[in-house]
């Protein structure tokens, strides 16, 4: 009944739609010496639909309906130019775009309700677009933003990345993709996102509470990644694309085909494939078992009208992964295989050259189904989206019998957003009220159980406004939430392993930000929200030993949310020679959950005996917390050596408890406070054939992290590290067409052996021979990158 009713909705807002009246935007894209640029591209970001320049500079975006859209023009090796139009008939706008030393205009949706000036946000938000990523070399998308200041990666092996934003990860961020917020097992170690790398378009990185948008667990911000942009009307693009790295011998490849009909029938396809065997290090050699596979694929189709447009999306992750434990041999210091199994051998040198997947390992698949709806009222528009995610990690560990999964999570998420936008116009507030969340359920499909199985659905209720004065711009808006947890309860022979509840979180979340103008060169934000998190089924429910520890944790049934109130300021300078750009934040957080030691009657450490191994008992409490950071960006390009770009950024975050655990105040696993230097030469042409030709050299330097939580062996101080990186590329040109983009890097030139404090790997056991903890990160490596754009115009 519900889908029937959900049906009859849209269709009616359809035909309400229909009647608005439509018109265009056509005009002439050119240079600051008027000459005309082919190829341009006009998008309306609101819309989902724009158009491409042809010879003569000339554009036309046909069947806009009425009213005032935000419109980006872009064009490589030029500044992106961004104007609100209104649309009330035929218009007729030209463009004009100068050549960029650096990019300082772009739209962003992340944070906010439509379509933004990035210069207006009031919250630091980073935009990268493909050609930016294309620069970077990384076996996983988070890997590619963890070089951003203020974002870092909780890893375990290059296929296992977790994103932290100023500290914080886990539960405490959002990821989005492609307008639905990602629900996999964000609360496990071991749980990476399951989005494809190589068919994202754009992302942002949005740093600061969001929850005013995005409800419980945007504490410390929101990743957003799009993988479907719909092309201009009127042409067909796709990238055949193919990397490899040299380290560990990946080889990965993409193909995508998007099109837009004159019609307004549009669609996009892709499928990737990537496949790695155990990379090295210096230290440790081959890494046993870091291998890793993908195979994805997805794509949309939708409609673009003047009542709005309709897209249906679909995307389908596969990943098998293995699972390093880094147990040696205690007399040579090889790496074991099957270990604490009646086949535990030391791994010969064809299992360490292998592919094949020896346990343990995991298999994770993630489907995803949307539709994204943008309906034209005739007073305003709204956007409806729905969702649904079917996320499957299966773990295998028994080398006896390898096929037969023990852990088996099924997650299944309904995510609905609805949100209506009253008429933009110039010069006056434009308001938004949405409703958001989602309805969940997890399944235990295996004999092994981590969790237990429930229920929950939540649901939130928002306003957001903004309003764009001459030189400066307000935003901010209200929320509230509702949550609702359902746990079953589970009885193992006759002992009961977790307790049936049903709890109920409620939560209001706000924010108000101003960004101003002091003149054309220099802009200060500041922005003040206060966010929160419901606790998770793990921290409410545990009952078990935690893997990869000598824990036995225990769930606190009674948490509750977390809350957060945090400031941000920042400095904007873009003047002619140089940029600069300074974020500051404090974020005070009320009942942050975390784990204590249980003592028993006598006062010594609670013990618990599990299949003959003491644990040491633990349980989640709260406490106040806070943390504390900077982000700094400075950017020398001087006149006229304009194509000469040298780049730093430094990044620092803290984290401290307000009152002291077992003695220590630093919060655990913080990041470390880090330095990038990049000198680097840009040339817009280089001959008939070379254009964006750029040579870069990178400096990447990690402070030492002493700044730990120490107690019950939570973690341990990490050694500071320096590596240098080296990165070539250029677009090959003939006759005004690109026939290919090539990216050439050498990270790591020195081969230095290190230990970023994030990555789990360092707490796997000593290696008896050498004396050293752990495993390492990846030695040097080599990658190229390949990318062959195709571009047709259709009538």
């Amino acid at each position: 009944m519900s889908h029937k009713i959900t049906a009859s909705f849209l269709l009616l807002l359809i035909c309400l739609g229909s009647l608005g009246q439509k018109g265009s935007l056509t005009g002439f894209v050119r240079d600051s010496k008027g000459q005309p640029l082919y190829g341009a591209a006009v998008f309306v970001h609101d819309l989902r639909t724009g158009a491409v320049s042809d010879s003569l500079g000339q554009y036309r975006v046909a069947s806009l309906p009425f009213g005032h859209y935000l419109v980006e023009v872009s064009f490589i090796g030029y500044g992106s130019v961004t104007e609100s139009i209104n649309i009330n008939g035929n218009v007729v706008h030209d463009f004009s775009l100068e050549e960029a030393v650096v990019e300082q205009q772009g739209v962003i949706v992340t944070g906010v309700a439509t379509a933004t000036k990035l210069k207006q946000a009031t919250q630091p938000v980073t935009l990268l677009r493909r050609s930016d990523l294309l620069r970077t070399a990384s076996t996983n998308i988070i890997d590619a933003l963890a070089k951003e200041p203020g974002v870092s990666a909780l890893t375990t092996g290059p296929a296992i990345s977790k994103p932290v934003i100023r500290g914080l990860g886990y539960n405490r961020m959002v990821v989005i993709s492609d307008g639905i917020r990602q629900e996999g097992q964000q609360w496990g170690d071991e749980h990476g996102i399951e989005i494809d790398e190589y068919s994202i378009q754009r992302a942002e990185i949005l740093k600061g509470p969001a929850s005013l948008m995005y409800g419980s667990d945007a504490m410390a911000g929101v990743i957003n990644l799009v993988s479907n942009v719909p092309v201009e009307q009127g042409t067909v693009k796709g990238n055949m694309f193919g990397t490899y790295n040299g380290n560990n011998g990946l080889p990965g490849t993409n193909l995508n085909l998007a099109g837009h009909l004159k019609s307004g029938f549009n669609w996009n396809a892709y499928g990737s494939y990537k496949s790695a065997a155990d990379y090295r290090n210096k230290y440790d050699g081959i890494v046993f078992n870091s291998r890793f596979n993908e195979r994805n694929l997805g794509g949309y189709v939708g409609l673009n009208k003047q009542w709005g447009f309709s897209h249906l999306l679909l995307s389908y992750f596969n990943q098998r992964t293995g699972l390093i434990e880094g147990e040696r041999d205690s007399a040579s210091g090889k790496f074991l295989i099957f270990t604490e199994s009646p086949l535990e051998r030391i791994a010969t040198d064809e299992e360490l050259e292998s592919r094949e997947m020896f346990t343990p390992f995991q298999h994770i698949t993630h489907l995803k189904l949307t539709t994204d709806n943008n309906i034209i009222l005739p007073k305003g528009r709204m956007n409806v989206v729905i969702g649904f995610q079917q996320n499957k990690r299966r773990e295998f560990g028994d080398a006896t019998d390898p096929s037969t999964p023990g852990l088996v999570f099924d997650l299944e998420t309904v995510n609905y957003n609805i949100q209506y936008h009253s008429p933009a116009a110039k010069g006056s507030w434009t308001t938004s009220y949405g409703l958001n969340g989602m309805f969940q359920k997890n399944r235990n499909l295996g004999p092994e159980v981590l969790i237990p199985e429930y229920s929950q659905w939540d649901g939130g209720v928002f306003v957001y406004t903004r309003k764009n004065y001459p030189r400066f711009t307000l935003s901010g808006g209200m929320r509230a939430d509702i949550r609702n947890l359902r746990v079953d309860e589970l009885v193992e022979g006759t002992t009961t392993k977790f307790n049936a509840f049903d709890r109920n979180f409620f939560n209001v979340s706000g924010s108000f930000g101003i960004s101003y103008d002091i003149n054309k060169e220099l802009t200060f934000k500041v922005n003040l929200a206060r966010a929160f998190r419901a606790p998770n089924v793990a921290e409410l429910s545990s009952n078990g030993s935690h893997e990869g520890t000598d824990r036995y944790e225990y769930g606190q049934a009674d948490l509750r949310s977390e809350t957060s109130l945090q400031a941000d300021a920042g400095l904007e300078l873009n003047a002619t020679h140089f940029g600069l750009n300074i974020s500051a934040f404090y974020n005070n957080i009320s009942d942050y959950i975390f784990y204590r030691k249980l003592s028993d009657a006598s006062g010594n450490d609670s013990i618990v005996v599990v299949d003959g191994e003491p644990l040491t008992a633990f349980r989640f409490e709260q406490s106040g917390a806070s943390l504390y950071g900077i982000e700094v960006g400075f950017d020398l390009h001087p006149h006229p050596l304009d194509w000469l770009h040298f780049e730093n950024t430094f990044s620092y975050v803290r984290g401290k408890f307000h009152q002291s655990v077992a003695g220590e105040y630093d919060l655990p696993f913080m990041p470390p406070a880090k330095w990038n230097s990049e000198l680097r030469t840009d040339f817009k042409k280089a001959g008939k054939s070379l254009q964006n030709l750029y040579l870069k050299a990178e400096i990447e330097h990690v402070f030492r992290q002493d700044d730990i939580f120490a107690s019950y062996d939570t973690e341990t101080a990490s050694k500071g590290y320096t590596l240098l990186h080296f990165g070539l590329g250029a677009d090959f040109r003939s006759r005004q067409r690109t026939l290919f983009n090539l990216h050439l890097a050498l990270n790591n030139v020195t081969d230095v052996a290190f230990q970023h404090h994030l990555s789990r790997l360092k707490y796997t056991a000593e290696n008896n021979v050498t004396g050293r903890q752990g495993v390492f990160n990846m030695g040097r490596h080599f990658s190229v990158k390949l990318n062959v754009p195709l571009s047709f115009r259709i009538n």
